[in-house]
């Protein structure tokens, strides 16, 4: 038996011995989102289960971590911060032609756009409250406890994000894009001083990579792990309020030009303020940088994209779409840069 991803017999038969709980699969369905690790809603004559596996093909180092993913969903199952539960890693090549791992299915609404269509003002104020307080237990969570001490190096956070980046960016690179340029040049000679924070940091943290509770405005599920590790907190933040500088655009939907108070949605100051009260600090000090970094790191994430898209080894059709963000990107890094 086969299916036009993988070969069922053999994922069958190995899973018949790694993961029997599992069951038989009789069907596999891509899901459309994501951009970097293809994932797939495996049916089985016992449930449903999610496998998330590397993309074919040739790819940057570092890049494309499932391991991580599944190490870090482990570690978090009895913390505070929602995950689903990671039952099996398989990094035998052999088996589906790439290294992959089974985590459970979890029920829940996903939404793509950041201003939160059909809900009500009240309901979006929540799912930005839930957002917020699950950021926080991400960044509270006891390392040690957990088994993630050793999850990443620690100090000179920013730095050392700054070399990974830029070089994922340069091998990426497909022409000169001049705001890039005056973005990177620009995080090189203002760089920050490391102070001392250290938490897991998700990498990724943004509303369509939270699974909702279906009726009700709980997080049921952060996904999407590849890019964690141990970190600067702030970095996440910044990250996730580069929203509100991002005017709407059909492929990355922003909050730029939104109405804020009718919709129910905090400011960017007042999401940070929430955020500092839920950490038990008083403010963030050198906001616009983190921003700025953020920026450029997105943007290195767009054209590594653009460059899998070009060599025919993207997860999504709309990846030459993505790809044309990187300019725009680095433009509001520059931007960033410019404000007090």
């Amino acid at each position: 038996m086969s299916d036009k991803y993988f070969e069922l017999a053999s994922l069958n038969t190995y899973l018949q011995t790694a993961l029997p709980e599992v069951g038989t699969i009789t069907s596999v369905e891509k899901f459309s989102g994501g951009q970097s690790n293809p994932t797939f809603k495996l049916t089985t004559d016992k449930g449903h289960f999610v496998l998330r596996s590397k993309p074919p093909g040739k790819l940057l180092k570092s890049a494309h971590a499932v391991d991580r993913e599944y190490r870090v969903l482990k570690s978090l199952e009895n913390t505070d911060v929602p995950v689903p539960r990671a039952l099996h890693l398989c990094e035998d090549d052999s088996v589906t032609g790439s290294m992959f791992y089974i985590m459970s299915f979890v029920e829940g609404r996903i939404f793509w756009d950041p201003t939160v269509p059909k809900v009500t003002s009240e309901q979006r104020t929540a799912i930005y409250h839930q957002m917020n307080q699950v950021l926080a237990a991400i960044h509270n969570v006891d390392l040690d406890a957990v088994g993630l001490g050793d999850y990443g190096p620690t100090g000179n956070y920013y730095e050392r994000q700054f070399s990974r980046w830029s070089k994922q960016y340069r091998a990426s690179e497909t022409e000169t894009i001049d705001e890039m340029e005056t973005l990177l040049r620009w995080l090189e000679s203002n760089m920050i001083e490391d102070d001392g924070r250290v938490s897991l940091v998700h990498g990724d943290y943004r509303i369509d990579n939270l699974f909702f509770a279906p009726g009700s405005d709980n997080i049921v599920a952060v996904m999407d792990w590849e890019l964690s590790t141990l970190g600067h907190p702030f970095a996440d933040l910044a990250y996730q309020c580069m929203l509100w500088r991002w005017k709407d655009n059909p492929i990355l939907k922003g909050l730029g030009d939104a109405d804020l108070p009718g919709l129910g949605i905090p400011t960017e100051e007042e999401y940070i303020r929430q955020y500092c009260e839920r950490m038990g600090i008083d403010s963030i000090p050198n906001w616009n940088f983190h921003i700025a970094f953020g920026a450029f790191r997105l943007a290195a994430i767009t054209q590594g994209v653009l460059k899998r898209a070009l060599d025919g080894n993207a997860s999504s059709k709309q990846a030459m779409l993505v790809g044309s963000l990187t300019r725009p990107l680095a433009q509001l890094g520059v931007d960033a840069t410019n404000r007090n």
